[in-house]
Parts: C-alpha cells; sequence; structure tokens
C-alpha cells in the first residue's frame, strides 16, 4: 500500500531546529518521511540525518523516496527509538554529538489505513496493534482481552487510555469472551459500545478511541519506551543542541513536560529537603513559543487542513552542558 502521511507543524519544527548547513540531525520517527527530507535539505550534502522507524513499511517507503528524489545524506534504521544510543554507537565513533533531535509520536495515517494492523476502529481488522508488521503478530492484546482479569483489564484502560469507563468496558469484554473469543476490532468496537451510556456514543470523539489508545500503547511499550529514549537524545546532543517531541495525547505530553522540567533544573530533591543531597545540574533550556508559552500548537489553519493535527503539542528544550 502506499505510505500516505501528513506531517504536523513541519514548518515549527524547521524553524525551531535553527537548522543550518552541514549539521547533524537524528528523526526518531520516520513515519512519512516528512520531517526527514525537509531536513536533509536544509541541512544540504554536508549535513546528515539518521532516520529510524520499527516500522518496515515506512523504511521501504522512505527507500523509494531516496532513489528517486537521489538523496545521499540520509540514512534509514529500521529499529525502535529506546535502542537510540546502541544504533548511533553502531555507525559513529561514542563521542559523536549531534545538532537535534526530533520525535513524532503520533500514528501516521498510512498506519491507520492498514487494515492488517488494526489500529482503526474504522473498519474490521485483527486485533493486531503493533508497530512492528510482521506476518505473526504477537497476540498481546488479542491474549489480554481474552485471558486477563477483569481489574486487570481495566487498569490498562483507565491508565494508558484515561477512560472514565474503563471498570464497565472490562466488565462486558469478560462477559463477552465467555460466549465468543475477542479477535477483530469490530468486536471489540461493539462490546464497547454495549458498556458504554448512549450520550457518550454521541460525542465528538469517537466512543472507543480512548480504549483503543490505550491498548495500542500498551502492546507497543510506548510510554515506556518514550522515557527511556528521552535521556539517551539529551546525550546525544552537542551544546546548543535541540531537542523537539510533538505529542498527541496528556501522557506521553506529561512525560515530555516532567523530563524537561526536571532536567532544566539543579536540584530535584524534595521541597521539604534542607538542603540539596541529588547532586542533579540542569542540562536543558525550556524554548517558549512566541507568545510566551512552554509548548507550541498548530495554526488553525493547519488543523483545518489535517483534522489530526488538533490534538498535537510540540515542546522544544535546547541543551546548554
Amino acid at each position: 500500500m502506499k505510505y500516505s502521511h501528513t506531517p504536523v507543524m513541519l514548518k515549527e519544527v524547521l524553524e525551531y531546529l535553527k537548522l543550518r548547513r552541514g549539521q547533524k540531525i537524528i528523526d526518531c520517527t520516520l513515519g512519512g518521511g516528512g520531517y526527514t527530507f525537509a531536513i536533509a535539505k536544509e541541512v544540504g550534502e554536508e549535513g546528515i540525518v539518521i532516520a529510524i522507524d520499527l516500522d518496515k513499511m515506512a523504511i521501504k517507503n522512505a527507500k523509494k523516496i531516496i532513489e528517486k528524489e537521489k538523496i545521499n545524506n540520509v540514512i534509514l534504521i529500521n529499529d525502535n527509538f529506546v535502542n537510540l544510543k546502541n544504533i548511533i554507537s553502531e555507525y559513529y565513533a561514542k563521542d559523536i554529538k549531534f545538532d537535534g533531535v526530533v520525535f513524532d509520536l503520533g500514528l501516521s495515517g498510512a498506519q491507520l489505513a492498514d487494515r492488517d494492523r488494526g489500529f482503526s476502529f474504522q473498519f474490521d481488522s485483527p486485533l493486531k496493534m503493533e508497530f512492528r508488521k510482521n506476518k505473526r503478530s504477537s497476540g498481546k492484546v488479542e491474549h489480554v482481552l481474552n485471558y486477563w482479569k477483569e481489574k486487570d483489564i481495566a487498569n490498562i484502560i483507565k491508565k494508558y487510555g484515561e477512560e472514565k469507563f474503563a471498570s464497565r468496558i472490562a466488565k462486558k469484554l469478560v462477559e463477552h469472551r465467555v460466549r465468543k473469543p475477542i479477535k477483530t476490532t469490530q468486536q471489540l468496537v461493539e462490546i464497547i459500545r454495549s458498556a458504554v451510556p448512549h450520550f457518550y456514543q454521541n460525542k465528538k470523539i469517537h466512543f472507543a478511541t480512548r480504549t483503543f489508545q490505550a491498548l495500542r500503547i500498551f502492546a507497543n511499550n510506548e510510554l515506556e519506551n518514550l522515557e527511556k529514549a528521552l535521556p539517551q537524545a539529551v546525550d546525544l546532543l552537542k551544546k546548543r543542541g535541540r531537542l523537539i517531541v510533538i505529542s498527541y495525547h496528556s501522557l506521553e505530553d506529561r512525560i515530555v513536560k516532567n523530563f524537561f522540567r526536571q532536567e532544566s533544573r539543579d536540584c530535584i530533591c524534595p521541597p521539604e529537603a534542607p538542603l540539596c543531597k541529588c547532586g542533579h545540574k540542569a542540562c536543558l533550556k525550556i524554548i517558549k513559543s512566541k507568545d510566551g508559552k512552554k509548548f507550541i500548537v498548530p495554526s488553525e489553519e493547519e488543523v483545518q487542513a489535517n483534522k489530526r493535527a488538533r490534538s498535537a503539542k510540540m515542546r522544544v528544550a535546547e541543551k546548554y552542558k
């Protein structure tokens, strides 16, 4: 299938990276290549862009673009960004530093449209929900829904989806699986429908959105991987190098916000501590938006043109040590 994806806040990413010819940049989430190839153009042939993606479909699509456009300053890596430092060490000396690192944590349009993955509730698909596309799924989501205890399923939906009807949904899932195993996205949608109140089914946000989000995040260890990758990204930045993260829901953004806040402070001891014992030293400076906020959001024009951009929030930090 054709890999289609519209990059969110591309103009802002390029602006806040403060790109120059010859720079080295890491794009931790290649996706459709929107950021990667725009950055590659700005840094020129003297520069380099390392683009990482766990999805082989994204890598395959980018290879076609590279061949067609004869691009020679992009390196493609099929891996998880949680392995960031190991990935870089395979290509460069240990002391290599980069001018910028970018994370776009959203799903691509191609991934949502791929009927074999089960990310979307718009059509019936197997319950895979995995970024790494293999012929055989790990079956993690299907196993949880069919074999885990009701309270544990509810905890996943509540923790990763912030779904207020998590307990009711989990109860219905357990009741349903006794009669028939849960194997497809449409089965899951109908079970959720039967669990939530009627008014909830007619809201602007689809009633299954939070449950699907929770299961996808859980299946791919998304939050844990982000927490592990952010310190690695900072270590790989040179002085005045910039780290940019675009998130699409509060769980991701909270991790980024708290990480930036912690790494922009010298002492992270509890407020009640009389003396600093942590020895922590700030290494980041939070870069604010033009209107003084600690994050940037898409313009109204972009949201109108690309509905997926409406929940995006971009945070930027600069390394100063």
